[in-house]
């Protein structure tokens, strides 16, 4: 810590000393000035090191410079003059000899600073609703490190963590402007009051959108960067759906995104960043990421990475992050339900700093051309067909069970999850023994809440947030049971007895994409022919124990076939969109 004062300071001295003819009672002033800063220093010094207590961070030596900066007030320096690095002996050997007498703390003890903040949402724009700020879960302070390994990690690294403010949602339409403003605020106000920091660590999506913001995360980045600066590094985790432009990208250091869809592999994510992050400040790395957009535009469904040719895609990932000077790579999907400009595919490579920007760069490039070159076989794994369809191809096959998707109303995806086709559907086939979970409608269940289990009722369900698409269905059915959401809720849900068909209402926005969902209504979904749920493609969780899952192409806001979407703002030329186009990296 000394040592790199001492050095600070001595150049400081050196300038002045070329510019003593120039400024001579300015040169005095500010030569006596230093001196006695550095006479201050070294008492200081001497006195925190005897109780131990002055850690020689990054942060603390990074502060020390920025303050020294403000020595040159009053100094004209004129142009033309060649700066000299000098240094009198003199100065430097009573400090030289301090530093060895004393030293700083080994840097395994050194305390590195990490601050920590997050907008996470998956914004579909072709929700008639906006996301306010009721709608997230907000978590401060020690909440955010109470349970992630991430932050289990960093804690047993010695890292103080600083954490502010993470705000997530599900899936739903795009985040107001009062919403989003007010989180970035308050984000902001707490790195302003954080002190210095060494790095900073965000928890994203990927697919934030926000009326009135043409790109809400490069804004986000933009202003963390005005108070943190340059040269602090920022690392981001991601959903692989997210929509990333490249100026989001340019702000920040170190990305990584998720490598599974299904997502299983989140905290995962999460860990593997901070790891990053931390290898970078202690070997002060200067990561640079090599980022490239892709021309395709596909939905998630086509992007599972079990399935070919996504899989050896994304198999390649680890490779290229083991090549000397890379740190990391990642391919995002992409979000097709955001009508954004930079809606679409995308790979990232992250260097180790800028010697291996070429290599990084090189990387990408192949990884998009081979995309590219794929775009074609870019297909669902399941077999996808028509409502009718799935339901006759359920009712005939031989598997105990089948899973239906009803993938335009996915609420994964953002859609309203209120609409009415399938069980209107369910009911015209006279479908014998089927689960629909479920519908959202806080108010059908109000009025079975009213009715009473075991009361029959006529209700008209659904249609109430996606009136573009559907329509409320009326029907009459017995209430089989109320459950609560969560034991001790004052919110429950309600399950409708209609026909053949066990009919979940919800009253909160939410899908049914693992099985304990299904017994936390008392439903065992093996036990019935037929199973829907709004989802694209089925969940990790319900592939390990679906026979057979069919994906039912439903029209909705999450609408599987993207060209009958009504598109505004994504860039064009695309693909499939543009079916005829061409492109390549060059």
């Amino acid at each position: 810590m000394i040592l790199g004062r001492v050095w600070i300071f001595s150049e400081r001295l050196a300038e002045l000393q070329d510019t003593k003819a120039n400024s001579t009672e300015t040169y005095m002033a500010e030569k006596n000035r230093i001196r006695f800063i550095m006479t201050f220093l070294w008492v200081r010094n001497k006195i925190t090191q005897f109780f131990d207590m002055v850690p020689c961070s990054p942060s603390r030596l990074k502060t020390f410079e920025n303050e020294t900066n403000h020595l040159y007030l009053g100094i004209t320096i004129k142009s033309g003059i060649v700066m000299k690095r000098k240094c009198n002996i003199w100065l430097i050997f009573p400090f030289v000899v301090s530093l060895m007498a004393l030293g700083c703390k080994p840097e395994s003890n050194t305390e590195i600073r990490i601050i920590v903040a997050g907008i996470r949402h998956e914004s579909n724009s072709f929700m008639p609703y906006l996301t306010t700020a009721d709608d997230f879960i907000l978590l401060r302070d020690s909440a955010i490190t109470m349970d992630p390994p991430w932050a289990r990690f960093l804690i047993d690294e010695g890292v103080e963590i600083i954490p502010t403010l993470i705000a997530g949602s599900g899936p739903s339409g795009i985040v107001s402007k009062a919403a989003y403003e007010s989180f970035r605020d308050e984000i902001l106000e707490a790195f302003r009051n954080a002190g210095p920091v060494d790095g900073v660590f965000l928890d994203m999506h990927g697919a934030l959108h926000v009326e009135e913001y043409p790109d809400a995360q490069l804004d986000f980045i933009q202003e963390i960067r005005k108070i943190v600066g340059k040269e602090i590094l920022v690392a981001a985790s991601f959903d692989l759906h997210g929509n990333i432009s490249p100026g989001f990208m340019e702000g920040l250091n170190i990305i990584s995104a998720y490598r599974t869809a299904p997502h299983v592999d989140g905290e995962e994510t999460q860990l593997r960043t901070v790891k990053l992050l931390l290898e970078a400040l202690r070997k002060n790395y200067q990561p640079v990421v090599a980022h490239l957009n892709i021309p395709i535009l596909i939905p998630g469904e086509k992007g599972v990475t079990s399935a070919e040719p996504v899989k050896s895609f994304y198999k390649r990932l680890p490779v290229i992050s083991g090549m000397e000077g890379i740190l990391d790579a990642s391919i995002f999907i992409g979000m097709p339900w955001t009508d954004v400009y930079r809606a679409g595919m995308s790979v990232q490579v992250v260097a180790q700093d800028k010697e291996y920007l070429s290599l990084a760069r090189q990387q990408a490039e192949s990884l998009a051309n081979d995309i590219w070159d794929q775009r074609g076989n870019l297909q669902f794994d399941v077999k996808a067909a028509s409502i009718d369809d799935a339901i006759e191809m359920a009712m005939a096959s031989k598997d105990s069970t089948v899973f239906i998707t009803d993938s335009g109303d996915n609420i994964t995806a953002g859609a309203a999850g209120d609409g009415t086709l399938v069980l209107e559907r369910l009911l015209e086939h006279q479908v014998s023994d089927a689960v629909l979970a479920g519908i959202y409608d806080p108010e059908a269940v109000d009025q079975c809440i009213k009715a009473g289990e075991g009361a029959r009722l006529q209700v008209a369900v659904g249609g109430k947030i996606d009136y573009v698409y559907s329509r409320p269905l009326s029907i009459t059915g017995t209430v089989a049971s109320l459950p609560a959401q969560v034991p001790g809720s004052e919110t429950p849900d309600a399950v409708l007895e209609v026909d053949g068909v066990t009919l979940v209402l919800l009253s909160d926005h939410r899908a049914f994409t693992h099985p304990d969902h299904f017994q936390a209504v008392g439903i065992d979904p093996l036990a019935h022919k037929i199973v829907v749920v709004k989802e694209g493609y089925l969940f990790q969780g319900l592939r390990d124990i679906a026979p057979r899952a069919i994906m039912a192409l439903t029209p909705g806001f999450a609408n599987q076939t993207l060209e009958n979407l009504e598109y505004h703002q994504v860039r064009r030329p695309i693909f499939p969109l543009d079916p005829d186009m061409t492109w390549s990296v060059n």
